[in-house]
């Protein structure tokens, strides 16, 4: 009877310990968080008011709204990167309608791996798009828009490498291989040859041979970077670069994105900006009034400047 109860005992007990060292396993925190996200929305606003001024002037008001996120994961020697950007704003003037001011939506996704743990360097693969929200006018003319959602937009897919310097905020990325391509999903857009897809082609007698193609496809090399420094006391440059240029079609010819912001932080919740934003595309024709027609002039290069105060909200 004696040999029988330890033949039991051994066994439960064998068992019991066991859970206990699952059990306390199970507590032991395991470090598998990889991910940091970053999300940022804010309101710019201006507004300028005319009463019984002798200098004239129109009353004015303006905002901007606009939303930064992101999503990085890192492991060992492998990085991936994730950004969603948004940006919509508009302008009531006095005794003049409703007018869009900034209107922009951007995704980026970029995977990175490095053989040696210590290097800056990156086999890497990227993935950005880029359009806008509403449609959008040659003012003062409201009746035919000139750009609409996914007209354009921008995709670009490729391989390179990838310097990237954690520390300084500053990243260069070289692809040999990129895919642009170039969506113009209006129709109407897409007939007139918008943003450089093949226009409709029509007969002596105006009949309708072919209608325009709403998508152009590129191959080619692309170049960008990125750096921010805080070169004063809460007070911030950033730089953003892009450069393409297509092997098939007028190689050499670049294609330029250049994004130029200054950030005044005056707490975590109030900020004031002023930004460059400067585009060459010559798939992007201009055109010019003479003699009271739209005439084609080629391309030319497009600049915008922006000043903003406003809240930021950071989460």
């Amino acid at each position: 009877m004696r040999y029988y109860l330890l033949f039991l005992f051994f066994p439960v007990s064998q068992l019991l310990f066991s859970q206990t060292l699952v059990t306390e396993s199970d507590t032991i925190p395991r470090d598998t968080t990889y991910w940091t996200k970053k999300n940022i929305t804010g309101l710019d606003f201006s507004q300028i008011a005319f009463m019984n001024w002798n200098a004239g002037g129109n009353s004015s008001v303006s905002g901007l709204l606009k939303g930064d996120f992101s999503r990085k994961y890192v492991r060992g020697n492998v990085i991936w990167n994730n950004e969603m950007s948004l940006r919509y704003g508009v302008n009531k003037q006095e005794g003049r309608e409703l007018r869009k001011t900034d209107d922009a939506f951007s995704l980026l996704s970029n995977y990175g791996y490095k053989k040696d743990p210590i290097s800056n360097w990156y086999y890497s693969a990227r993935f950005s798009f880029n359009t806008q929200f509403t449609d959008g006018y040659a003012y003062p003319n409201t009746e035919d828009p000139i750009s609409r959602l996914f007209a354009p937009a921008y995709l670009f897919l490729g391989i390179g490498s990838e310097y990237n310097r954690k520390e300084l905020n500053m990243n260069f990325y070289f692809s040999p291989l990129t895919v642009k391509t170039t969506l113009v999903l209006d129709q109407r857009l897409a007939d007139l040859g918008s943003f450089g897809v093949s226009k409709a082609i029509f007969d002596e007698e105006g009949n309708l041979l072919r209608r325009g193609r709403k998508s152009r496809t590129e191959f080619g090399l692309l170049f960008t970077s990125y750096w921010k420094k805080e070169f004063y006391k809460n007070m911030f440059f950033e730089n953003r670069l892009s450069l393409y240029s297509d092997y098939i079609n007028k190689f050499g010819n670049i294609d330029v994105d250049w994004q130029l912001n200054v950030d005044l932080v005056v707490n975590q919740y109030f900020k004031a900006n002023v930004g460059i934003h400067l585009i060459y595309d010559d798939d992007i024709k201009a055109k010019e009034e003479i003699a009271g027609e739209q005439v084609i002039v080629g391309p030319k290069i497009q600049l915008k400047q922006a000043l903003g105060i406003g809240v930021t909200y950071a989460f």
